[in-house]
């Protein structure tokens, strides 16, 4: 039994006066997966989605980083292979090891209405030299939006975004007015409430945009970032022009007729793309919509409920929605519901009236007709459109489907990046009413509709290239 002792306290000894095997200088040991991390714009007083970059030990043996810190006092922040510090000495990276550099950034304002470059580094700093790999971000100041309620008559310009956290009213009386150009972020769960009245004023060369606030291109087209607009009873005369909004929940939600004699909503050439749920909710409200593009939504592309009167002139809704399993039609028409007592409400759908539109997608049947029976008023027409519809949807009321290109695929150049131009052998060309194209003569693009005698169907006119 002594001996056993003794070997073991002997094995011990040896072992502590073993010096470890690894090098603390080399010029080629350390290997990145990067040599600068680059992030999208940043706005400021928040920050971005986590970025990161791998560090590789090719030594052979294990290495001893002296220290590893962030150079600069730039808003960059550091995670060091799972601890978050700017600064960490004597780290050991084995052989043929890695490890992870987790790299976040927020930008203090930087009153500049001009986006500019914020530079910084993580230094490798060994016995005899360094290793750098550089970090750069775009700073971006924001006019930022909190709760806020806006009575009388507001203007926003262009001159920087506007952050909109926790949601904002646009009040009874009020009217918002946006400049062209003008970039509207909504942080999650957000909401743009309309009591006034809402008027974008948007340009082909300068659009209004409405989006999340997360600008990394991961997001770019990600739907449910915000909540979208919530046009409330009561609002009136809200106008969108040349305005994108996307990547919301519900595109444009308008909730009973305003008491105005126009439209409580206008759309001319509006974007509505990628909603989790629905791109336009009407509730017994009023909506006229003209060279509008409404896309890729998760169950509705344009959903008409409880009534209301609804116009749709050279409208392409193309519903290819690519993130799940959708169930439901791109285009509903009903005119009731059922109260809380288990009563149905019946109300008029005076109009819904769809003149040279596009309604196609990836369903068998894009189009449901949901009328209570025996209701009074429930006046719908399709009017020269190309309608996706399977056996249960009857189209052979004359006065009410009127030259429906039934099954017929539009091909559009390209649906899925976005392009729902026509194609060169698209089933649109020439299709169209032309009543309906000599009222609203130019097509989205600022093309003329009515040179040739012949408009195409959707927001598109065919354009062929000189």
């Amino acid at each position: 039994m002594k001996y056993i002792l003794l070997i073991f306290l002997l094995a011990i000894a040896i072992l502590s006066c073993r010096k470890e095997n690894f090098s603390d200088d080399t010029a080629d040991g350390l290997v990145f997966s990067t040599d600068t991390l680059t992030f999208d714009t940043v706005f400021t007083t928040i920050g971005t989605a986590t970025r990161s970059f791998k560090v590789y030990n090719r030594e052979g043996k294990d290495l001893k980083i002296k220290r590893i810190y962030l150079a600069g006092n730039s808003g960059f922040r550091l995670n060091i292979n799972g601890q978050a510090a700017n600064t960490l000495s004597d780290v050991i990276l084995a052989k043929d090891d890695s490890m992870f550099i987790f790299v976040e950034v927020k930008v203090n304002p930087l009153n500049n209405n001009n986006p500019l470059v914020i530079l910084d580094s993580v230094i490798f700093e060994m016995v005899t030299n360094t290793h750098k790999v550089y970090l750069m971000a775009i700073g971006q100041d924001v006019h930022l939006i909190n709760s806020e309620i806006f009575s009388g008559n507001t203007y926003w310009a262009a001159d920087k975004p506007y952050l909109i956290y926790n949601s904002m009213l646009v009040d009874t009386g009020g009217t918002l007015t946006v400049a062209a150009g003008a970039r509207l972020h909504f942080h999650h769960q957000s909401r743009l409430y309309v009591a006034g009245t809402l008027v974008c004023n948007g340009t082909r060369e300068e659009p209004v945009t409405m989006q999340g606030d997360r600008l990394e291109s991961w997001y770019a087209d990600i739907p449910g970032q915000w909540d979208g607009i919530y046009f409330l009873p009561g609002s009136i005369s809200n106008q969108l022009t040349h305005t994108i909004v996307k990547n919301a929940i519900i595109g444009i939600q308008s909730d009973t007729t305003g008491n105005s004699f126009s439209p409580t909503v206008s759309l001319m050439n509006v974007k509505i793309l990628n909603m989790n749920a629905v791109g336009i909710y009407g509730r017994g409200t009023s909506v006229h919509a003209v060279n509008t593009i409404v896309a890729n939504c998760g169950q509705f592309a344009v959903l008409v409920v409880f009534g209301g009167s609804y116009e749709f002139y050279h409208c392409t809704i193309y519903n290819d929605w690519s993130y799940g399993n959708r169930t439901t039609p791109s285009v509903v028409l009903n005119n009731y519901y059922q109260d809380v007592n288990g009563i149905y409400q019946v109300r008029p759908l005076e109009k819904a009236t769809f003149g040279n539109c596009i309604i196609h997608g990836s369903k068998e049947t894009e189009l449901l007709i949901d009328a209570y029976p025996g209701s009074p008023v429930f006046e719908y027409k399709f009017d020269h459109c190309i309608i996706k519809a399977g056996a249960d949807l009857n189209t052979s009321d004359a006065s009410r489907f009127i030259e429906i290109f039934k099954n017929l695929s539009p091909k559009l150049k390209a649906p899925s990046a976005g392009n729902f131009e026509p194609d060169t052998l698209s089933n649109v060309i020439n299709k169209g009413f032309f009543q309906y194209g000599n009222m609203f003569s130019t097509d989205f693009n600022g093309n003329s509709r009515i040179s040739d005698g012949q408009p195409d169907l959707g927001a598109y006119e065919r354009v062929d290239q000189q």
